[in-house]
């Protein structure tokens, strides 16, 4: 008899939920049996409890220790603070794991294998900010504070390292922008020289490189890099721009990780645009849970997860709309089920 694994769904916002059922579908696809908590954050949260991130998502994820979570809504420039940010606070999730990989050939740019670790906790993300009012302009000037720490550098770090190493990559490459913002980012990068040196010369090939070269680089010519790791914000957007290059925010999983807890999402928003009329890929949240397989040591799930995607892809040739196909998301869940069930 095979034992539920205990965890926390939030099925989100927007095309959150639409997109949950199919990865549900998925795992049940392949026998990997969740004891899911079903809980409500983000706008959800607000209609649900008058909260973005209730106590009960978090009381539910301090017992799970483990989250399979839809995209939370963030109000910009006012309202609520992001719910996703709230989180990693809340559970040290100190690194975001975010691979890249073509699944699709024959597309602008083939064969792209990235992995890009970022520091989750620190950088401009902590959020110390304020405004300054002059005369009568209350928002006449606006000051934001970046915090990072040797300690929290090295967490990430070594994640980075210990994980890339053990899933046999070859290169790690340090982005920061040290020439300019000397202390803020070249403490990450003193770190990262430091360990590197004192622990994991030989094992992995070393890279640094400028965040701004990193970007134009990435576009030129990708192949060049296999890990990357950063701060936080450098981390947002390099992450966001490697999946431009294997099909956009619909190929993009994400991990949160921590010494506690583990959170898995898709990377891409809540997109209300298109919520509710069932042509949201689900891929992205579907590689998530792959990549929560992997954490929970069921790589042979995983593995038949990814194979089956692919397969849907490029055999049966089912892809949703924003990957040139017209299959809506329960005809291409259909036939991934199928795929999964029929090997």
């Amino acid at each position: 008899m095979t034992t539920s694994i205990p965890a926390t769904l939030i099925p989100g916002d927007g095309i959150g939920p639409e997109i949950v059922e199919s990865t549900l579908a998925a795992l049940d696809a392949l026998g990997a049996s969740f004891d899911w908590d079903v809980q409500q954050a983000g706008l959800a949260g607000v209609k649900a409890a008058g909260d973005p991130l209730p106590k009960a998502v978090l009381d539910s994820i301090r017992k799970t220790r483990l989250a399979l979570k839809g995209p939370l809504e963030t109000p910009s420039g006012g309202g609520y603070r992001s719910s996703n940010v709230r989180l990693r606070e809340e559970f040290k999730l100190f690194a975001n794991v975010r691979p890249a990989k073509t699944l699709i050939p024959g597309g602008r740019f083939d064969n792209v294998d990235l992995m890009v670790y970022r520091e989750n906790l620190e950088g401009l993300y902590t959020g110390y900010e304020h405004y300054i009012a002059i005369e009568d302009d209350p928002h006449a000037v606006a000051i934001a504070t970046g915090v990072n720490t040797r300690r929290g550098a090295n967490h990430v770090l070594t994640y980075a390292f210990e994980h890339a190493i053990a899933n046999g990559r070859k290169k790690m490459a340090v982005v920061h922008k040290a020439n300019i913002m000397k202390a803020l980012t070249g403490i990450f990068l003193e770190e990262a020289r430091n360990l590197y040196e004192a622990k994991y010369k030989g094992q992995i090939e070393w890279q640094e490189v400028i965040v701004d070269a990193c970007c134009m680089k990435l576009v030129i010519n990708p192949w060049q890099f296999d890990c990357l790791v950063t701060t936080n914000l450098f981390g947002d957007i390099i992450s966001d721009l490697v999946a431009g290059l294997v099909g956009g925010l619909g190929m993009a999983p994400g991990a949160n990780i921590g010494a506690d807890a583990a959170i898995f999402e898709a990377v891409h928003g809540s997109a209300p645009d298109i919520a509710g009329k069932g042509i949201a890929n689900p891929v992205a949240l579907m590689l998530a849970a792959a990549m929560m397989l992997d954490h929970l040591k069921m790589q042979d799930k995983a593995t038949r997860l990814r194979k089956a995607i692919i397969d849907t892809f490029n055999t049966d040739k089912v892809r949703t709309g924003d990957l040139g196909g017209s299959a809506n998301t329960k005809t291409f869940t259909a036939a991934l089920v199928a795929r999964i069930k029929n090997g």
